[in-house]
């Protein structure tokens, strides 16, 4: 279990750096999606128990697993989705107004 946490945390870091270091704006789009990935991997992984059982199948047999973290993070996805779709949108009319989608560019032109 910890090498899947581990794994999960470097995707995160990953993906920060990739925010942190993207010029292109559509590229801060997915690195953001990264990152939103590798929480809900980590929230995920934290919430299983070892020998834990699916609620519907083992029905009065042994400890269950938790569905209410996997609610969450089902709700976290959709709602991820459609910031997403607003966010590659606005991308869109950020280009048709500036002509570009770096950063920078986009920066020197407001002053």
């Amino acid at each position: 279990m910890n090498i899947d946490i581990t794994l999960a945390f470097i995707v995160f870091v990953m993906g920060v750096y990739g925010v942190a270091r993207s010029r292109n704006i559509v590229k801060t789009i997915i690195f953001i999606n990264v990152v939103q990935s590798a929480v809900i991997l980590i929230f995920i992984l934290l919430s299983k128990n070892a020998g834990s059982g699916i609620p519907i199948v083992g029905i009065g047999k042994g400890q269950f697993v938790d569905p209410l973290p996997q609610a969450l993070m089902i709700t976290t996805i959709v709602i991820g989705a459609a910031i997403t779709a607003v966010t590659l949108m606005l991308s869109i009319k950020i280009f048709h107004y500036y002509g570009t989608l770096d950063w920078e560019k986009i920066f020197k032109k407001e002053e």
